[in-house]
Protein backbone atom coordinates (compact mmCIF):
# COMPACT_ATOMS: atom_id res chain seq x y z
CA UNK A 1 0.00 0.00 0.00
CA UNK A 2 1.25 3.45 -0.87
CA UNK A 3 2.58 5.20 2.25
CA UNK A 4 1.25 8.57 1.03
CA UNK A 5 -2.26 7.11 0.87
CA UNK A 6 -1.86 5.48 4.28
CA UNK A 7 -0.91 8.86 5.76
CA UNK A 8 -4.22 10.31 4.53
CA UNK A 9 -6.50 7.50 5.62
CA UNK A 10 -8.06 7.38 9.09
CA UNK A 11 -10.42 5.02 10.82
CA UNK A 12 -13.99 6.06 9.95
CA UNK A 13 -15.13 5.18 13.48
CA UNK A 14 -12.48 6.86 15.66
CA UNK A 15 -10.75 9.14 13.11
CA UNK A 16 -7.50 7.62 14.44
CA UNK A 17 -4.51 6.30 12.48
CA UNK A 18 -4.48 3.02 10.57
CA UNK A 19 -1.67 0.48 10.22
CA UNK A 20 -1.31 -1.74 7.16
CA UNK A 21 -1.00 -5.49 7.71
CA UNK A 22 0.64 -6.56 4.46
CA UNK A 23 0.28 -10.29 5.18
CA UNK A 24 -3.48 -10.17 5.77
CA UNK A 25 -4.15 -7.22 3.44
CA UNK A 26 -5.97 -5.27 6.13
CA UNK A 27 -5.89 -1.80 7.62
CA UNK A 28 -5.80 -2.02 11.40
CA UNK A 29 -7.46 0.48 13.73
CA UNK A 30 -6.10 -0.24 17.19
CA UNK A 31 -8.41 2.26 18.89
CA UNK A 32 -11.57 0.83 17.27
CA UNK A 33 -10.27 -2.77 17.49
CA UNK A 34 -11.20 -3.27 13.82
CA UNK A 35 -9.45 -4.63 10.74
CA UNK A 36 -10.66 -3.19 7.44
CA UNK A 37 -10.07 -5.31 4.32
CA UNK A 38 -8.03 -4.15 1.34
CA UNK A 39 -9.48 -5.70 -1.82
CA UNK A 40 -7.60 -5.44 -5.11
CA UNK A 41 -5.52 -2.64 -3.59
CA UNK A 42 -8.59 -0.65 -2.53
CA UNK A 43 -9.26 -0.06 1.19
CA UNK A 44 -12.84 -0.90 2.19
CA UNK A 45 -13.37 1.50 5.09
CA UNK A 46 -16.88 0.45 6.02
CA UNK A 47 -17.56 -0.56 9.62
CA UNK A 48 -19.89 -3.38 8.56
CA UNK A 49 -17.12 -4.84 6.33
CA UNK A 50 -14.49 -4.77 9.09
CA UNK A 51 -13.74 -7.63 11.41
CA UNK A 52 -13.32 -7.20 15.14
CA UNK A 53 -9.84 -7.82 16.53
CA UNK A 54 -9.48 -10.07 19.54
CA UNK A 55 -7.37 -9.18 22.59
CA UNK A 56 -4.80 -11.76 21.45
CA UNK A 57 -4.54 -10.23 17.98
CA UNK A 58 -4.06 -6.75 19.42
CA UNK A 59 -1.33 -7.97 21.77
CA UNK A 60 0.54 -9.60 18.86
CA UNK A 61 0.64 -6.40 16.79
CA UNK A 62 4.06 -4.80 16.57
CA UNK A 63 4.46 -1.37 18.16
CA UNK A 64 3.14 1.42 15.99
CA UNK A 65 5.82 3.30 14.13
CA UNK A 66 5.07 6.82 12.96
CA UNK A 67 5.16 7.43 9.22
CA UNK A 68 7.97 9.76 8.21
Amino acid sequence: MDTKLLELLVCPVTKGPLDFDRERQELISRSARLAYPVRDGIPVLLENEARTLSDEELEKLPPRTPLV
